[in-house]
This record gives structure tokens, sequence and C-alpha cells, in this order.
């Protein structure tokens, strides 16, 4: 789905009127057919010019432009139904932030174009009629060849490429690294938020944000989702979006993101962020990739769990290791009470860790 045919069909279609629900190609076939019944598109273009008409395909309303996937990271995806009118606003108010010059930045699309995190890359170089290259995947020496001053990443591309090369690099999709370039931003976002509208703790011009009693953020703004593809509507009557993510607002005005609310852990009436956690431990030699977890524990109410990857199968690192790991730079009751050892860690296509299924 890369280089300019998506590009050039998603113009065809959106000036026939209709809206495009970009279809992952590397899902397996059971998978495509469930998105597809969930979607319910009236037909299927194939890059090789093929046209299949579906049954039970479902309208869009006048105005809808784009049907995106949310990631699934915390359960089954959803289809986020965007506006032509959202998706000009979060085009406009990216392009503010970061005044971009279409006579002088080009976008380079290198993430998958199924996700909001590649798509709203696209979405914003035609709204501003800003240049744009399109890669069929991210492949580090094409980035770095690319000429493009604006890109956007994932953090687990970061560190294959000079980022110097860029302008300006949007990173988004997981935790940001704390020692990163200043041209590089930190954004916050979603599916339902279309795209990133917190730029490195700092809200987007036009977009409100909140945070309620037990911390939950919430969102308001133009660029918001009309609604899910089965008809629901997550904003409340006065626009504003829940986001499951709890947060706060720092001494400088910056929002914090703590993570997701449902993610959690508290142990002997201590709070613990499995992000924070899964940070301490991914500095030990021994540990190729990690995720930590809580499970119910009859003494703790929750015991935390580290699910690792070992760099060296073989020789794998021991609980009482990793314990004295995480001790040694945040608090004990942080440090994991269970190890679990894996050959690998569901994530989603673009990193994200599938956290429901460890």
């Amino acid at each position: 789905m890369g280089d300019t045919w998506f590009v050039d069909t998603l113009r065809r279609v959106w000036d026939a009127g209709d809206a495009v629900f970009p279809l992952d190609p590397r899902l397996p076939a059971p998978a495509r057919t469930a998105a597809l019944a969930a979607m319910a598109p009236a037909r299927v273009l194939g890059h090789d010019g093929t046209v299949a008409l579906l049954p039970g395909a479902r309208p869009v309303e006048e105005g809808d432009a784009l049907v995106v996937a949310t990631s699934g990271s915390t359960g089954e995806p959803k289809g986020a139904v965007l506006t032509h009118d959202a998706i000009g606003a979060s085009a406009r108010a990216t392009s503010a932030r970061l005044r971009v010059d279409p006579a002088t930045d080009r976008w380079l699309g290198c993430l998958p174009l199924a996700h909001v995190g590649g798509l709203s890359v696209v979405t914003r170089a035609l709204v501003t009629a800003t240049p744009l290259t399109v890669l069929p995947g991210f492949d580090a020496r094409a980035v770095m060849e690319s000429g493009c001053s604006l890109v956007s990443l994932v953090a687990a591309t970061l560190p294959r490429i000079d980022p110097r090369r860029f302008r300006i690099v949007l990173l988004g999709g997981s935790r940001p690294p704390t020692d990163r370039p200043a041209n590089v931003l930190a954004t916050y976002g979603m599916t339902e938020t279309g795209s990133g509208v917190v730029y490195d703790g700092r809200p987007l011009d036009g977009v409100e944000v909140r945070i309620d009693a037990v911390g939950e953020i919430h969102v308001r703004g133009p660029m918001l989702l009309r609604a899910y593809r089965d008809g629901t509507d997550p904003k409340d009557a006065d626009g504003w979006f829940p986001t499951a993510d709890l947060g706060r607002w720092r001494d400088d005005g910056r929002l914090h993101v703590e993570g997701r609310r449902a993610e959690l852990i508290i142990t002997g009436g201590e709070n613990v962020w499995p992000e924070v956690v899964e940070g301490a431990l991914r500095s030990h030699p021994d540990i190729a990739d990690v995720a930590v977890a809580g499970h119910p524990d009859p003494e703790w109410g929750e015991r935390v769990v580290a699910y690792v990857v070992p760099t060296h199968p073989t020789a794998p690192p021991t609980l009482a290791a990793l314990r004295d790991h995480v001790k040694a730079a945040l608090p004990a009751w942080y440090a994991p009470r269970e190890l679990i050892l894996v050959d690998r860690l569901p994530r989603t296509p673009l990193g994200k860790l599938r956290r429901g299924e460890l």
C-alpha cells in the first residue's frame, strides 16, 4: 500500500464522494475477513486494479472521509470514522505548530498507511498541498536518503536513523526516549483524535485537554472522530472524548501521560506503571525485550510480573537479578515478583505491546 498508488486511489475515492478504509495488507486471511466484516465496506480495491464487491455494506454519512482501525493494543480493533472537516482541522493545527512551509518542506510517509500515524502524514500533505514522498515501508537507508524535511516515526525506529537529517521528527506509538534530540517531538494522540493532538506536552491550537477527578485525560477538538463504524459515539454530550489514559499537569504546564488506566498495577497499596518498570529493565544486558503486567495476588492485591525475552536463551536472567536491577533505580515495590521467559512479545504492527495477550 505504499508509493503513489494509495495516494492516487485516496484522491479518486474522495472525489467520488466516498470514504476509504485502509486495509492492512499484512493481516493474515482470517484477520482480513474479520476486519472487512466489522467495517462493512462496499468494495475492495486491489493494488492490481481489481475491484471486489462485498455483501452487507453499510453506507457512510455525507462528509465522512476515512474509517481507520484502532490499534487493538487493548482489545479488538474498532473503526474510527473521521470526516473531511476533522482531517482538515488536524492537518492545519499540526502544520501551524510545526510551521510547515509547502515551498520548502516535504513530508515522508514510511509508517503503515492502515494506521493513523502513517495515514495522517498523507492527509496532512494533501490538505496543505505540501510535497510528499511515500515509501512502501520503513527502510532505514531509504528514510535517510529521502531528502525530506518532515517525518513521523515510532520509538522503535528512531535509533535506526540519524534524526538530524530532518527538520522535524514526530514520534508516537509508545513512550518516547527521554534523551531525544530537540528536533524530535513526542506526540500524544490516538486514532480517535485523528493522530497527535499534544506535542511535547502542549496541546495543539484548538485542542482542549482536561483531567478528571480520577486522573483520566479527556480531549475535545474539531479533529475528533465523528463516531465508531458501528454508530456508537464515545464522546459525551459536550464533545469530550475520554481517552482511558491517566495523566497529570507538570509544574511547567505540560501534560504528562502516565499510561492506560486499565494497565495501572496496584501492589500493596502502591501504584506501579508497567512502562516505568519496563524502562528500567531494558537496560539489563540479559534482556532483549520485556513487558510488565499485573497479576492477581492474595497477599499484595496484584504482583508485578515481568515477561522477558532473554538476550541469550540458554543463559536467561534470574528473578533475583532483575529485582536488584530495578531496585537500583526505582522504589522496591516496582521490582517484579514473578519472571516469565518468552520467545517473543505480542505487538501491533507499529510495535505497541498488546498487554491483553500477555
